[in-house]
């Protein structure tokens, strides 16, 4: 729910459409699962020109067992999703999110 309230009010909108997988961030990295990652950008697509989404967030969080990585490199995996998607989808806005073991969201930036 955290991650939610956070969206609503960062895009200032009164639904999110939620596109899961675990460890969507690693996925999203390395793409090493050609269906995957077209599944997760197909139904991007679909929340972006049927549902009008106005952003899209790539989300890690502690204790995943999805991508059980360190925080440090789920953060780079974020990073590299952004980067990924952002080729993608155009001119969406897409952030990435970080949440720890606190159940705290927080926006991560993309270096370069």
């Amino acid at each position: 729910m955290p991650v939610i309230t956070y969206l609503k009010q960062r895009f200032n909108v009164d639904h999110v459409d939620s596109i899961t997988e675990p460890g969507p961030n690693i996925i999203l990295a390395e793409q090493n699962n050609y269906f995957l990652v077209q599944s997760i950008i197909d139904r991007l697509k679909i929340s972006i020109e049927k549902h009008k989404s106005v952003g899209v967030a790539v989300v890690g969080h502690h204790d995943c067992a999805g991508n059980p990585s360190p925080k440090e490199e789920q953060i780079v995996h974020i990073q590299k999703a952004m980067a990924f998607l952002r080729q993608q989808i155009g001119d969406t806005k897409v952030i990435g999110l970080w949440v720890d073991q606190n159940w705290v969201v927080n926006e991560i930036m993309l270096h370069g």
